[in-house]
């Protein structure tokens, strides 16, 4: 009996696996309370969306806690999203009803009060985000030891979330600098769904410490999965205008496409109308706000569903409704979301999720799909919807071919094929990061000298590639501009531009901020948008249409009243990263003839004819095309930091006119003919600039690629660009390859 996991948890957990009616502890949760009770490793689990990972870490590390207590703060769950710590929170709450062990959810939107009181104690489960960690490590720097001189274990959830990213390299910065204050550094739990490379998460996770991980891995059978994938076109911009002059055939394809546009919505609420609860992920908040008002104009007829929309510029209040009633076993319900729904929030029973055009990754197609399927003897559902804007007579061959829909079956089919997954992108010179730390240390220390600094912060895991030299630059750079100041005795304290900086709130976060204006009916919060719109106009919000009756300007207050119609949408998007293996399977999907055994009608009528297109026009075997006139088609199938290195490279060689990144690029060659493309790829293959000329030979707001770098001096936002954004030797490759003469040719 002693044997059995289930027998060396605290009595009170025993008791609440009986309440709940677990059959049997998941394999996953035998193996990680194995680990935790009788190593003292780091553990890193990873499995499946709702098998069980959380319950894996907090069940055995509550027993020890409860056999235990820590004289101090004794588990830190650290957490990427507010609503999953909140949820986690209450999961928690349920489990700890019977202990005295307290657990504090911490927050911006957590109540001070219940913050200082929890802080006289500073005892059991405190659950944080990386931002409220680096606010508490500056603002509480002397409480430090009493807080978490006794922290056992740091829970890290959602890994993929924060591995490639400052903000998770933020959080081990973070660990470092607590761990000064500690006799035995805590022990690091990594909870994730989805992990490409498992030993760079490995070695992220034991970042700063000699402490060896063990991976533990769900190899149990994994669930049934119904997919499918239909595709739709949708209507130019100078549609109207394009109806006028067309003949009676062009008017037949033109009906066809309207009612493709109008389908596409109607088949998403059909879908909804079907099931007791769906989830629908876009890739963007103007696509969720279209998607919820066209759903609701359709439900206006009828229908039970409701309606509701998610994003980060949704208020709080209206995101919790939202996840409330999709909790709700009886109401039926839909929410369209962003990548706030992507993570381990628990939304209960979930029917199915729909996503419209492809998601940006391999992982987050995986991430969403392991969201439904959680009903009794269902099968995980996902339906894509991918959609185009419809190739006219006059459209060039790149505007014939439909990229989303390739990229939605490539994702697809390397992970059934392969389950593959991107491996991070581990930066040697995080910059932004490095500036932002130093400012935190000295915040929070008030004065130190340039030795004692370097060595706080070079020590930091991040900065291990970061040299004294390039560190001395910094500083010298930012007492320059009056981030950094000197003090009669050598000393560095913040500087009086530096206040400015930190002394705002939205400091202790590493990701760039977005200028805001709050919305509001009467004195309800609707939510926030990104422009200022005037007086008058009509915006999309939450789902509904809202007229524009006042704004306060210097508050970044905007009043409005809800009003029927389609709105305005207000956000700046920015685009994806994708790896240059979903491009190469793409190119294989045109290659090949598998018809798949997803793809609906639409889809697959779509995909032959981009099949036959690529067969007519040599698409797939050659790297260059002709399309009329001076202008030429390079496809390179690579990834986009690949595309945009290869692009800096020929911009001396060629005149590059267009494309679509990082599918094609169009140019412009006077010499009329594909040869004499080839021929100037090839001269120019012996003359390529490196990476470091091209990083010296951009303007500096494409240098500035994260929050902070802005304070970083030229020469080294240049050596980051070279060394972390650009890939020479794989644009080099591609160029080989667009330099080829074809036996086609």
């Amino acid at each position: 009996m002693a044997e059995n996991p289930f027998y060396r948890l605290a009595p009170f957990i025993q008791e609440f696996i009986y309440a709940q009616n677990w059959e049997k502890l998941r394999p996953v949760q035998v193996k990680a309370i194995r680990a935790l009770l009788d190593t003292p490793n780091h553990v890193l689990i990873t499995s499946g969306t709702a098998s069980g990972k959380t319950e894996a870490a907090f069940l055995p590390i509550l027993t020890q806690l409860y056999e235990n207590p820590s004289s101090t703060i004794g588990v830190m769950y650290i957490g990427p999203l507010k609503a999953l710590i909140n949820d986690q929170f209450e999961r928690l709450q349920a489990l700890l009803d019977e202990t005295h062990i307290p657990v504090q959810s911490w927050h911006g939107d957590v109540a001070q009060s219940k913050k200082e009181k929890f802080l006289k104690r500073a005892q059991g489960i405190l659950q944080i985000t990386p931002e409220s960690l680096e606010a508490m490590v500056i603002n509480r720097n002397t409480d430090l030891g009493r807080l978490f001189g006794d922290l056992r274990f740091v829970i890290i959830d959602e890994v993929h979330a924060f591995i490639d990213s400052d903000r998770g390299r933020q959080i081990l910065c973070l660990l470092q600098r607590i761990a000064r204050y500690q006799a035995v550094p805590p022990r690091r739990v990594g909870l994730s769904a989805t992990i490409g490379e498992p030993q760079m998460a490995m070695d992220w996770l034991a970042g700063g410490t000699d402490v060896p991980v063990e991976l533990i891995t769900d190899e149990g059978k994994g669930r049934s999965v119904s997919l499918a994938l239909e595709h739709y076109l949708y209507t130019p911009d100078d549609f109207e205008e394009v109806k006028r002059q067309a003949t009676p055939e062009q008017m037949e394809y033109l009906d066809e496409i309207e009612a493709q546009q109008e389908g596409l919505f109607k088949h998403m609420y059909a879908m909804s109308q079907q099931e007791l609860k769906t989830l629908i992920f876009a890739n963007s908040r103007s696509e969720v706000e279209e998607i919820v008002s066209s759903l609701r104009r359709l439900s206006d007829d009828g229908g039970a569903v409701t309606y509701h929309a998610h994003h980060g510029s949704v208020s709080a209040p209206l995101r919790e409704t939202a996840e409330s009633e999709m909790r709700d076993p009886e109401r039926p319900a839909c929410t369209t979301a962003t990548v706030t729904l992507e993570l381990g929030i628990d939304l209960g029973k979930l029917d199915q999720v729909l996503q419209l055009n492809a998601t940006h990754s391999v992982a987050s197609f995986v991430q969403r799909l392991g969201r439904s399927g959680r009903r009794d003897g269902k099968a995980a559902q996902m339906f894509f919807y991918t959609r185009e804007e419809a190739p006219l007579d006059d459209a060039t061959l790149g505007k014939h071919i439909p990229w989303t829909l390739l990229q939605t079956i490539a994702i697809i089919q390397l992970y059934l094929e392969e389950k593959w997954i991107e491996p991070p992108h581990i930066p040697q010179y995080p910059f932004s990061l490095l500036y932002h730390q130093t400012m935190s240390i000295i915040l929070a220390t008030t004065e130190l000298n340039p030795a004692e600094l370097a060595e706080r912060v070079l020590t930091l895991p991040p900065f291990k590639e970061v040299t004294p030299d390039q560190y001395r630059d910094l500083l010298r750079h930012l007492i320059e501009i009056k981030h950094l100041e000197r003090t009669e005795i050598g000393g560095l304290i913040i500087g009086l531009q530096g206040e400015r900086v930190v002394n705002n709130f939205r400091f202790y976060a590493t990701f760039a901020d977005e200028i805001e204006y709050q919305v509001r009916d009467h004195s309800r919060e609707i939510g926030t948008i990104q422009a200022a719109p005037a007086v008058g106009d009509t915006i999309a919000l939450a789902g509904y249409s809202w007229r524009v009756t006042d704004i306060n300007a210097e508050k970044r207050i905007i009043y409005v009243e809800q009003v029927k119609g389609r709105a305005e949408k207000l956000w700046v998007g920015g685009g994806s990263l994708l790896h240059t293996r979903i491009l190469q399977r793409m190119r294989q999907v045109l290659a090949e003839n598998s018809d798949y055994g997803y793809l609906l009608p639409q889809a697959l009528h779509r995909l032959r004819q981009a099949r036959d297109l690529a067969r007519q026009t040599g698409l797939v075997e050659l790297p260059i095309l002709p399309l009329g006139g001076n202008r030429y088609m390079l496809l390179p199938w690579v990834g986009t930091r690949t595309y945009d290195t290869l692009a800096y490279m020929l911009e001396k060689h060629l005149e590059i006119k267009g494309g679509d990144r990082p599918f094609y690029m169009e140019v412009d060659c006077l010499d009329g003919n594909v040869a004499a493309v080839q021929q100037i790829l090839q001269v120019s293959l012996p003359n390529l600039r490196t990476a470091e000329e091209i990083a010296a030979s951009l303007q500096r707001h494409v240098l500035e690629q994260n929050k902070y770098d802005r304070f970083v001096p030229d020469h080294l936002l240049q050596q980051a660009m070279a060394a972390d954004y650009l890939d020479p030797v794989g644009a080099s490759e591609a160029l080989n390859n667009l330099a080829e003469i074809t036996s086609r040719t």
